[in-house]
């Protein structure tokens, strides 16, 4: 089981540790975040909560239910109805089922609360975990793409559409 929260001040210091964390592990998927990113930290998260108060971006921390932070899902660049989402769960609850149920919970909000009508996605070709999560999650294909200077594929989703559907 696990809980998306919106992005709040207080998660300051258990998202700084769930990066510093998983930064070796989330490496071997995705671009590295660099050294900037954990020495500039707070003033990045200040930005990044401004940047949700204006309704250009959502952020969610993924809580399991231990009450542990385990991931994080987010949806940018909120514009016209549509967003880019994000997301990474990390090293100790991969393999659960849990990016698949964070993407779906996202998906819902996104519908609902944001009022989305469309998401796009972005994983590497050799990002099978991401690639079969978004594919659960009613994702399709819709062009080739460079993530992170590797070759990748964009994805879509329309929402309101049930996974799986087109």
């Amino acid at each position: 089981m696990l809980r998306l929260e919106r992005l709040r001040a207080d998660h300051a210091p258990a998202l700084l540790a769930f990066e510093r964390e998983n930064r070796a592990y989330f490496a071997r998927s995705i671009s590295d975040r660099g050294d900037a990113y954990f020495e500039e930290f707070a003033s990045l998260h200040r930005a990044r909560l401004a940047e949700q108060d204006a309704g250009v971006c959502h952020f969610h921390v993924v809580v399991d239910d231990q009450g542990e932070l385990a991931g994080r899902v987010n949806l940018v660049d909120v514009e016209d109805g549509d967003a880019e989402l994000g997301y990474r769960i990390g090293e100790r609850a991969a393999g659960r089922g849990m990016a698949t149920a964070a993407v779906e919970e996202v998906c819902r909000l996104a519908a609902t609360a944001y009022r989305l009508s469309t998401l796009t996605a972005y994983t590497a070709l050799d990002n099978v975990a991401s690639m079969t999560v978004l594919g659960r999650n009613g994702f399709t294909v819709v062009a080739d793409a460079t993530v992170g200077g590797r070759p990748g594929l964009r994805y879509r989703r329309r929402l309101g559409a049930e996974p799986g559907g087109r």
